[in-house]
């Protein structure tokens, strides 16, 4: 190679490396502006009326939950495909992000980059529209292959299931979890990053265990969690979330799993 096309070459990768340092650097400095900012009054409001977490913490984990808000809202995009969305969405979906993540503050789906909200549930090829033989309705996914590190919720389904009340099932906190459980590498139910070694073990056999009741109609949690474990794991892990007292209630070994798994002690 020509010596003055080599120098060339190493004074663009100097330029892009330099540019993309100074943007990085503007961008983290508006962040933390943006974040120094005080918290809207209206979507403190919209979190009291709808998110039973928010509601369940005291004050200074309050103030932590908006501001995690704020920087998922800051660093994710989240966009309506053929439909409106608004704040209320917009904050519906950061909620299922950071709920099973409260214990962990620092940490920031650094995997995901946007969020598609769909005008209803789909089917596998992304389909929303409604004819006949339709057999398959999605309300969230996670993406892989050409959509990794995408994550599509349906906007009916989300709204649903942030009404302010008790349920047993949150399709934003589902898919989330999902992404959790992929951080050692693979969706299986087993998110090693948030389990014990030793705890393994005895989880698998604590899911075997809440299989058979399922089957057997011996159960209450929703009988799709028979699907595979990490389907297992993101049923009760909604469940956990949006209805604590009723699930420690009724499944009080599962109740200690996952308040281990997820290092956090809920109010009930």
């Amino acid at each position: 190679m020509d010596t003055s096309i080599a120098i060339l070459l190493v004074a663009v990768l100097a330029t892009v490396i330099l540019y993309r340092i100074i943007t990085g650097s503007k961008k983290k400095r508006l962040i933390q502006l943006k974040l120094n900012e005080p918290f809207p009054e209206a979507w403190r409001e919209t979190l009291k009326r709808f998110v039973l977490f928010y509601n369940r913490l005291d004050n200074p984990d309050r103030i932590l939950f908006e501001k995690r808000i704020c920087l998922f809202l800051l660093t994710k995009k989240i966009d309506g495909i053929d439909t409106e969305i608004d704040d209320t969405i917009r904050l519906f979906v950061a909620s299922s992000a950071i709920i099973p993540t409260f214990a962990f503050p620092e940490y920031t789906y650094p995997h995901v980059h946007s969020i598609l909200i769909y005008p209803n549930s789909f089917d596998e090829h992304f389909q929303t529209q409604r004819f006949s033989g339709h057999k398959e309705f999605i309300s969230g996914m996670v993406g892989n292959r050409f959509m990794e590190g995408t994550v599509i919720l349906s906007k009916p389904d989300l709204i649903t299931d942030f009404d302010g009340l008790p349920h047993k099932g949150n399709v934003g906190i589902h898919e989330f979890v999902h992404l959790l459980d992929k951080e050692d590498g693979a969706i299986d139910g087993i998110p090693e990053v948030l389990l014990e070694h030793k705890f393994v073990g005895p989880w698998l056999h604590e899911i075997k265990n809440e299989m058979k009741k399922i089957q057997k109609r011996n159960s209450d949690i929703d009988p799709y969690a028979l699907t595979s474990n990490a389907e297992f794991l993101a049923v009760v892990s909604e469940y956990f979330f949006d209805n604590p007292e009723k699930f420690q209630n009724r499944h009080p070994e599962l109740f200690k799993f996952l308040s281990s798994i997820f290092r956090t002690k809920l109010k009930t």
